[in-house]
């Protein structure tokens, strides 16, 4: 129950649109397309120093956790103890003693002070033996995705190296293909923190490499997805697979069109990395009526149709990024957990 509580606080969702002209209509190549339609928030890559350095906070126990508790002295008596529900261990003539939130040395004063009513100066030592109040998701393209226990201090290449590492291609032994380091990312407390995979893992950038927080989730997607993603003012807000050709009319179809009050004249494209996405603001409303040629897509496209003016369309990107990452998580969250359940949200952006 723990784990869907924290994924259904990650629930959010927005998307975004750009183009630019090809052979079969508009395109969204930033290279090429004139600068004024097209936008570039490399910006969004700044990550506070505070994120690289290691929490220095003793750890705290919380429920799920296991700890050895030794009672020294003429009649030594040792035996395990499980942090319950209630925050409660129980320990030798211990009714229960909360040790919910306290360190170790904390919990060991605690537990001494109970035992004096029973015992002439106890002495007793409190071992960590196995954390599961404090985790991090490391999920995606790696060998061993899963929830890992986070009872040290993590950074993400340690998280990655303890997920197995980048799945390989069996035959090639390459991951350039298998996980899209572009738009893998990290999701801390419902925010997207704008780290660059690709420079961290192909470049080994280390300014990048951040100190993993209790419930982190760091997800890396495989690189051979082709959806485009539809959200915002739609009818269902949803993943369309990439087929030959794919317009922005036709993906806006897949996910059962506009709602009523969809604001058309301002549809968002995102393209590119995460971190660096590039964006193009498209009057859907004059592709349908004729006036404006229509758009082609590609894959990894992300379409934000909005349901009021956007304001400023860099804040507005920005928001449709964020609440992106945390829709992804979710869904990914609630596969790993074993649930069918599919998160689909549509985003208001705008003042």
């Amino acid at each position: 129950m723990r784990h869907l509580f924290f994924i259904l606080m990650l629930v959010g969702m927005a998307v975004g649109s750009g183009c630019a002209n090809v052979r079969h209509g508009p395109t969204f190549d930033p290279r090429k397309y004139p600068a004024e339609a097209f936008q570039d928030m490399a910006a969004t890559n700044s990550l506070d120093p505070i994120f690289l350095k290691p929490n220095t906070n003793e750890f705290r126990l919380g429920p799920g956790d296991r700890v050895d508790v030794e009672m020294l002295g003429n009649n030594p008596t040792s035996q395990s103890a499980l942090v319950g529900p209630d925050g409660k261990i129980y320990f030798d003539l211990l009714p229960g003693i909360s040790v919910w939130g306290l360190t170790l040395s904390q919990a060991r004063d605690l537990v001494e002070k109970q035992l004096g009513h029973y015992y002439q100066h106890p002495r007793v030592v409190i071992t960590l033996r196995e954390v599961r109040s404090a985790r991090v998701w490391v999920l995606g393209r790696l060998n061993a995705p899963g929830i890992y226990p986070l009872e040290t201090p993590m950074t993400i290449i340690d998280a990655v190296t303890r997920a197995g590492g980048l799945f390989t291609a069996q035959f090639t032994g390459t991951t350039e293909e298998l996980a899209d380091l572009r738009h893998s990312f990290l999701l801390r407390h419902g925010k997207f923190l704008p780290v660059n995979f690709k420079r961290l893992i192909h470049e080994g950038d280390l300014s990048q490499n951040v100190y993993l927080e209790p419930d982190d989730f760091v997800y890396l997607p495989s690189a051979m997805s082709t959806e485009i993603y539809v959200l915002g003012a739609v009818v269902q807000a949803r993943a369309v697979s990439f087929k030959d050709r794919v317009t922005l009319s036709s993906a806006i179809a897949e996910a059962h069109g506009t709602l009523p009050d969809a604001f058309t004249r301002e549809v968002v494209i995102i393209r590119g990395s995460l971190t660096e996405p590039h964006y193009a603001v498209v009057n859907f409303q004059d592709i349908l009526r004729g006036r404006a040629p229509e758009v082609a897509l590609q894959p990894r496209d992300i379409i934000y149709v909005p349901d009021r003016p956007l304001g400023m369309f860099q804040n507005a990107v920005k928001s449709v990024v964020d609440t992106f990452v945390r829709t992804i998580a979710a869904n990914e969250g609630l596969r790993a957990g074993g649930s069918a359940t599919h998160v689909g949200v549509g985003l208001n952006v705008g003042p």
